[in-house]
This record gives structure tokens, sequence and C-alpha cells, in this order.
């Protein structure tokens, strides 16, 4: 998948510092080099690895979406054995398990801390520029998602991390309180521009799908 390996942008190591604002809390972690893919997967890119077209908004350059967070795990064991590499999961759809087998160098999604920490691209601001100029929001995005990669990169050189579609990460949320509910990032094309930030957080069951949430992909290195 030469595509793919092309849009792999390199994320160089260092720490954040998260907060959750419903539990009031914070830590910090620290983050290893990474790959990031600097566009969202697109809705080509889907249908040539699973040969499914799920999107409500048609388009081979716009963001996949409609897709769960059972959809784009499985995606990354796709495309990492279309692509020669070991899959990062171990998938029981039966039981609903999915298990992150380490080591593996395979595609997988960002962890939570590491899409936070690609956002933000060494900006405090939780937002890397003006919104107007990074993102496709309620206001502008006349209400549809839109081609990736058309509004301004962050200093990492990763386009759309705010706005145009929520991004599923691979983290559970809370276990204690919302069991296998999992995090997703970054705000849509329907959100005002306050829900478009990056220490913006929420969480859904792995199991929902709606048409303003998708993915981007990640490989450790």
């Amino acid at each position: 998948m030469r595509e793919i390996e092309g849009w792999m942008v390199p994320i160089p190591k260092g720490t954040i510092t998260l907060r959750d604002d419903r539990k009031k809390e914070s830590w910090t972690v620290q983050i290893e080099p990474f790959l990031l893919s600097k566009y969202l997967v697109t809705q080509q890119l889907y249908g040539s690895v699973m040969q499914m077209f799920p999107s409500v908004f048609v388009g081979d350059s716009r963001p996949v979406e409609t897709v769960s967070w059972y959809d784009a795990v499985q995606f990354c064991n796709a495309l990492s054995q279309s692509s020669g590499l070991d899959s990062c999961y171990r998938v029981d759809l039966s039981s609903q398990t999915i298990e992150f087998i380490e080591g593996a160098k395979g595609y997988r999604l960002p962890t939570d801390a590491e899409w936070e920490y690609a956002c933000r691209a060494g900006i405090s601001a939780a937002q890397y520029g003006p919104i107007d100029d990074i993102a496709w929001y309620e206001e502008n995005s006349n209400a549809t998602t839109q081609v990736v990669g058309l509004k301004a990169a962050n200093e990492f050189g990763l386009f759309d991390m705010l706005g145009n579609v929520w991004e599923w990460c691979w983290d559970v949320y809370d276990p204690v309180v919302y069991g296998t509910y999992r995090v997703f990032r970054g705000g849509g094309w329907c959100d005002a521009s306050r829900g478009c930030l990056a220490s913006n957080r929420r969480r859904s069951h792995p199991a929902y799908k709606i048409d303003d949430l998708g993915f981007r992909v990640a490989r450790s290195l």
C-alpha cells in the first residue's frame, strides 16, 4: 500500500499532560517516537482494503465515516496484512474481545495521549491555528465532510486533526463508569468551534457509528 506508506509522518518523542474535565483529573504521559498518517483514512483507501464503502457523504478523497471502533481495528489489521506487516490486534468479534499485540509494528489506532500530543505539535493552545484556517466545522463545512488535506496542517505536518470528522483512538475511556466505551477526538463537521479542541475527549460504545466519526492510523517504531 504505497499510498499509506507515503502518508506516514514521524512524530518525535516527548510528554503530554492530559486532562479529563468530567473527573477533574490530569495525568502526564511519556510519548515514544511513532508514525501517524498525515491524513484521515479516506473512503478510497478504506474501500480498497476492506471492499466496503460505508460513508454517508460519498467521495474518494473524503474521510471514511460511519465506521465503528471495531471496523477501524479490523481495517488496521487488514492494512497491515496487505502491506506485509504483522497485525497489531488479536480480534475475536464473537466475544467482542480485542487485544493489542505487544511489539507489533503494523498499523494501529493512535492512543489517546499520542493523538493529543500529535495534534498540539508543541503548541500549548487547544487549537493549533485560526479555526477557519485549520478545520472544517459547523460554520464552514456546509453540513458535510470535506476532501482531506485542504486546510492548513499543524507543525508536524498533519491535516484535519481538528474538524472534518472525529477520530477513534485505542483507549478505553473509563472502564469503571463506561465499560468498554472508547475515546474519540478532534471534533467534526457539525461541531461548533468550541468543540474542535485538542483537549476535547469524547467516548462511545465501540460498535457506535455516525457520519462525523472516522479515524487515522499510527505505527510504532
